[in-house]
């Protein structure tokens, strides 16, 4: 990692002289493959709401962290966020509720409640960082969580890759073939929770859910098979992130609502010219 971050600081840019743009562009090279494997699933599982409920739902985990004492709230995050989504899925497997209505009333009930600790004696100016992030504050300690989290998805990935893809296509084949679509489901919404709950102090409780999906909509528009899907989007994120990146340094803009607005257009080219 430390040989990453000294060619980065050669690049003959003036942004690419400054520590803090260094880890915000390691941290965007670390982001992109996250993003491209999960995000891809979400779009073909049309689990949209439901990633952006775990990203609402991390203000309730930092209000129980604030109640409970912890110093850093991540970690209050990272349980709030793994009880919301075994909640769901729970709820989708052994009820007779459509998932929709059961992120739809966790979701509302999730920001309520984090809203009103929050708010009490008007402390909620505090917290509101968490709403848009702030890429350029990741530390080199971050990234170094960020490439344990990437590591640990990958593996997930590697080993439940085509059980994974062939729940997200039909999930009823899916039993039929021998997989355990619940422990399936169980892996990939866990580490769904887990990652989008770390990246959403950089990026934004707002936008998030933009970034998750938004590149595999554009990719979907364009590709012809799963490896050109996962490619495509890849590139989008990537070269959306570092561009991104070096606009937010140069206009002073939030970095994560560029990013977005940056894969946005991209998307919309995708709807222009998609794949006939």
């Amino acid at each position: 990692m430390s040989e990453l971050h000294a060619l980065i600081g050669m690049l003959p840019f003036e942004w690419a002289q400054l520590e803090f743009m260094q880890y915000a562009l390691l941290a965007i090279i670390l982001v992109a493959p996250l993003f491209t494997m999960l995000g891809t699933l979400v779009v073909n599982n049309r689990m949209a709401f439901f990633s952006d409920t775990l990203g609402h739902s991390a203000l309730t985990g930092i209000a129980l962290g604030v109640l409970l004492g912890i110093s850093d709230p991540l970690w209050a995050m990272l349980v709030f966020a793994m009880i919301v989504a075994l909640s769901i899925n729970y709820i989708k497997n052994r009820t007779g509720v459509s998932t929709d209505t059961a992120i739809g009333v966790l979701s509302a009930t999730a920001v309520a409640l984090g809203i009103a600790i929050l708010s009490r004696g008007g402390g909620f100016a505090r917290y509101s960082r968490y709403l848009i992030g702030d890429l350029l504050s990741i530390t080199p300690q971050d990234i170094i969580g960020l490439a344990l989290v990437l590591f640990m998805v990958f593996l997930i990935m590697l080993g439940a890759s085509n059980q994974l893809l062939l729940v997200s296509i039909n999930s009823s084949l899916a039993r039929s073939r021998g997989v355990h679509v619940g422990l399936v489901e169980l892996l990939f919404t866990l580490s769904l929770a887990v990652v989008v709950t770390i990246s959403l102090q950089w990026i934004g409780i707002l936008i998030i859910n933009s970034l998750l999906i938004l590149p595999a909509a554009a990719a979907r528009n364009w590709c012809r098979d799963m490896k050109s899907y996962h490619l495509i989007t890849f590139i989008i994120i990537l070269l959306c992130g570092v561009a991104g990146l070096i606009v937010s340094f140069y206009w002073n803009m939030a970095t994560g609502a560029t990013i977005v607005l940056l894969i946005a257009v991209v998307y919309v080219i995708s709807l222009v010219f998609h794949r006939s």
